[in-house]
């Protein structure tokens, strides 16, 4: 991007992201997998490094993927020194993510939605294959009913909830909450409809 472009919205939702807390359901799946001792974790959609430096502090070597070019420079100056040896960052749309390095922990948050349904069963085909046995993955899906399905349908993926289930057979699901309500997002209200998920493969 040249210094002179207008940001994405995703650059300008990331910039906003610096004071939140780490996400809940991140924070959640690294006490459920344990100190990390060097073992993998993918953080997909990693926007500004939140999550990914949750995950870098409680020990996981974690691989950060986004499709914002600012990324790379957004981590290098947000992870500690000490970390950034445990740290890689991969640059590439969702739509065009071919693999994923094998993986003992998943985490995607507010993030994996955001395509097309047919880039998401495809991407959704490579995080399966990056998880290796008793791996864990924590992911926010939208739901059906999410405000948004009446204006991004066909460009964002909403899914009916037997059909979100489904994408976590042969796993155990730890967790499938359900929200269905009113409340804000960054552009302004909408309603919620999401599914905040985490599973587990089998050993």
């Amino acid at each position: 991007m040249s210094d002179t472009a207008e940001p994405s919205i995703w650059a300008t939702y990331n910039a906003a992201q610096s004071d939140r807390a780490v996400r809940p359901l991140c924070l959640e799946v690294i006490e459920l997998a344990g100190p990390g001792n060097g073992r993998t974790a993918i953080d997909l959609g990693c926007g500004l490094g939140r999550e990914t430096d949750a995950l870098l502090g409680a020990g996981w070597r974690t691989h950060a993927v986004d499709w914002e070019e600012g990324t790379r420079a957004n981590l290098t100056a947000s992870t500690a020194r000490e970390h950034r040896e445990r740290l890689t960052i991969q640059i590439a749309g969702f739509a065009e993510l071919a693999d994923l390095p094998g993986a003992d922990l998943v985490y995607s948050g507010y993030s994996l939605p955001y395509i097309a349904p047919e880039d998401f069963a495809r991407l959704w085909g490579v995080l399966r294959a990056a998880l290796r046995p008793g791996a864990w993955c924590a992911v926010n899906l939208l739901g059906d009913r999410d405000s948004y399905a009446q204006t991004e349908t066909g460009t964002y993926t909403f899914l009916p909830e037997p059909e979100a289930r489904a994408l976590f057979d042969g796993m155990e699901l730890v967790k499938f909450e359900v929200e269905d309500r009113d409340g804000n997002a960054f552009g302004g209200p909408k309603h919620w409809h999401l599914y905040n998920v985490i599973a587990r493969l089998p050993e």
